[in-house]
């Protein structure tokens, strides 16, 4: 084979890989293996935790709280997966010659930051974001995950009808674009840029094994594939809940029902094997799951990302999702610091353990029916569009 042959066949792979989107259900199948990886190393996947430590972190070193928080900044099991998520997702957009800094208008911005607010302030109160809270909730046999995809149904519905009187009511200008004539363009070594940065992240995962560090090594290494996926799959769980009711599509739910179902088969099968791991990640009674999925799932449509998508765009350099992460990060602080304890959660009830009431067997085929279920209503409505508001 020619020299040349051998260029365009890399080009080729090349654009596959990194130039063109990948289909929404290999997302959706990928991040099932990956974060079922990742609960086999005893951590599943979420991102509210790590932001919640980045929170901690800033208002212990001003002084706002007096004790330290429990969890290291960067290579606490917690941080480490939203370290290794945001890294994936700004090496991909590298590869991808896709990062730059992208402003939004000014009433994006402020919506980025209240939503930011609010998916602080719900994630706390269901025990996670969408993933943790919901999609590695329900794979871990949490009922309050459930719960939560009820409460995140409810919250995308009542932000989805802001968004359209937004959209009939107020006139929003686009931030002005600076004229780059001249300059360097820089998206020519953006590919080198992030192959050298991935290979970083794999040397830094090595030397975290030489310090007995080898768990957080490996799960930012998990974490950053999946920022990859995410990234290249433009996968945002804000899709599986808003574009069923916004244009009848339900490619995204879809994706989600068949992750869920990949998942809990993962998960459970690990949890049968390890009786002490049974109430990893069933930790929140199932009022605190719908009140804090309606509260998260108005802040992701207001900031047009979920937990793991604010993340992912943040990493893209999209200003109005930064600033979206920030806030989330601080407002999950604050409300798990002062408003909901430990003492305050449990005072809601108990967590429950869905096998622990059916078996391990048909708690599998209980999640496995919602989500079939939840997949053939919006297949049902993609072909009707009975419950599209637009």
């Amino acid at each position: 084979m020619s020299q040349n042959v051998l260029v365009e066949k890399f080009k080729e792979g090349y654009e596959t890989l990194f130039e063109k989107n990948w289909p929404f259900w290999v997302g959706g199948i990928l991040l099932a293996l990956l974060g079922i990886l990742c609960m086999a190393l005893g951590r599943p996947w979420g991102v509210a935790g790590g932001l919640r430590v980045w929170g901690d972190w800033l208002f212990y070193t001003i002084g706002l709280y007096p004790d330290p928080p429990h969890h290291a900044f960067f290579v606490s099991n917690t941080a480490i997966l939203t370290w290794g998520l945001l890294f994936g997702a700004f090496g991909a957009a590298l590869m991808a010659r896709q990062f730059s800094w992208q402003m939004a208008p000014t009433l994006e911005l402020v919506k980025g930051f209240i939503g930011g607010i609010f998916m602080g302030v719900g994630s706390a109160l269901a025990g996670g974001c969408n993933v943790g809270g919901f999609y590695s909730a329900l794979a871990a046999g949490s009922v309050s995950g459930f719960a939560m995809m009820v409460g995140l149904l409810i919250g995308a519905l009542i932000g989805l009808k802001y968004l359209l009187w937004e959209i009939e009511h107020i006139t929003s200008k686009p931030p002005k674009q600076k004229d780059k004539e001249g300059g360097f363009d820089w998206k020519k070594i953006q590919p080198w840029l992030g192959a050298l940065f991935f290979l970083f992240l794999i040397g830094w995962a090595y030397c975290l094994s030489t310090r007995a560090l080898t768990v957080p090594g490996n799960l930012m290494l998990l974490a950053a594939a999946i920022g990859v996926v995410i990234q290249r799959c433009r996968f945002c769980f804000v899709r599986a809940f808003r574009d069923p009711f916004m244009t009848g599509e339900a490619v995204a739910t879809k994706a989600v029902a068949v992750s869920v179902m990949i998942s809990v088969i993962g998960f459970l099968l690990i949890k049968w094997t390890r009786a002490d791991w049974e109430m990893v990640y069933v930790y929140h009674h199932w009022i605190g799951g719908l009140v804090g999925g309606v509260v998260f799932g108005i802040g992701m449509l207001l900031a047009g990302g979920c937990g793991s998508g604010s993340v992912w765009r943040a990493g893209e350099g999209q200003i109005k999702l930064i600033i979206a992460v920030i806030t989330f990060a601080l407002s999950n602080s604050i409300f798990k610091h002062y408003i909901w304890t430990k003492d305050v959660a449990q005072a809601w009830g108990d967590p429950v353990f869905l096998a622990q009431a059916t078996g391990y067997f048909w708690a599998i085929i209980i999640t496995c029916v919602v989500m079939i279920l939840w997949w053939a209503i919006m297949v049902w409505n993609e072909e009707t569009d009975k419950l599209t508001m637009v």
